[in-house]
């Protein structure tokens, strides 16, 4: 069964917390990984990876450059599920 859009940006910000101490709920939607979250290349990798195993999808590097935003990644997750 498809997780929700809130279901997903809170194993999100669980990972990210995880990785990187940032509080989850400072993981917002609207959060740019590296502006906001400050979050560097190696630690996104990780997220990545994590998420991919949390969410059973997978998300391709070329892709992971593309989600600049919590949201982004949220909504890539939610269409990788359908």
């Amino acid at each position: 069964m498809a997780l929700s859009k809130d279901e997903i940006l809170a194993g999100l910000a669980e990972l990210v917390n995880e990785e990187t101490g940032i509080a989850a709920e400072s993981v917002l939607l609207e959060k740019s990984f590296t502006d906001d979250l400050d979050i560097d290349s190696i630690s996104m990798m990780t997220i990545v990876v994590n998420a991919e195993e949390k969410f059973d999808v997978k998300i391709p590097d070329d892709v992971v450059t593309s989600l600049k935003t919590v949201g982004d990644a949220v909504n890539f997750i939610v269409a990788a599920q359908a």
